[in-house]
């Protein structure tokens, strides 16, 4: 029987314990007829988190159609490709497709045709230039980066929205193709419309972009309107 209040798919959405951010924003992006439904993990352990298998398995139980993890790795060396094995893996084990942030920033930046990147991140400059080696490493030219610095993670759900705009001023006046944002606790969704007009450049959020992959990968092709480029044109 098909779930009430979501006919269409329930997705599975896991992000950290202290990020307040994911939910409400992923939120914000849901089509008729799809429900979000949450789960949280603790960050930490040689596999990003020994949580992860087990609240997975415990958020199989509302039958997602599959899981977005709304957690960037990009300022972990080799830290994207560590969180797909993780994500791939996980995958196997409960049976439905399951999406990391970082993986999903690159496909959307793919499906936009950018290869000239501006990044803004939550971080400081010694934690941008790993993001800058890891996003080069997936095969862009990285022209600009710049980071709100943040003090501690907890802190990065706490970040002004308008230092986040400031931020993104600077990245804009770069020659980039598209603006890549990672950082899943940095709030930039509800701005992605505004930051478009105000640059003329696509912006990849990266709760944006891991929605975005999962309702693709399910098969739900709805635009989603007024909030920019990628989840309205592709």
């Amino acid at each position: 029987m098909a779930d009430t209040l979501a006919p269409r798919a329930v997705i599975g959405v896991m992000t950290p314990a202290m990020n307040t951010v994911v939910q409400p924003e992923l939120e914000l992006l849901r089509p008729d007829g799809v429900t979000n439904q949450m789960q949280r993990f603790r960050l930490g352990g040689d596999n990003i988190s020994d949580d992860l298998p087990d609240e997975a398995a415990k958020l199989m139980d509302c039958k997602p159609s599959a899981i977005a993890v709304g957690l960037t790795t990009d300022a972990g060396p080799g830290g994207p490709g560590k969180l797909k094995v993780r994500c791939d893996e996980m995958a196997k084990q409960v049976g439905v497709a399951v999406l990391g942030a970082s993986g999903a920033d690159y496909q959307a930046l793919r499906a936009l045709d950018a290869k000239r990147v501006g990044i803004v991140t939550p971080f400081n400059a010694k934690m941008d230039a790993v993001v800058k080696a890891n996003t080069e490493a997936a095969g862009f030219e990285v022209v600009a980066i710049k980071g709100t610095q943040a003090p501690s993670l907890p802190e990065i759900c706490e970040t002004p929205l308008g230092d986040i705009r400031d931020v993104f001023a600077q990245v804009a006046t770069s020659d980039c193709d598209a603006i890549l944002q990672v950082g899943t606790a940095l709030p930039v969704v509800a701005l992605i419309a505004e930051l478009e007009q105000a640059h003329g450049k696509p912006i990849v959020a990266c709760n944006a972009a891991v929605y975005w992959r999962t309702l693709r990968a399910i098969g739900i092709t709805d635009p989603v309107l007024g909030f920019g480029k990628l989840l309205e044109q592709h």
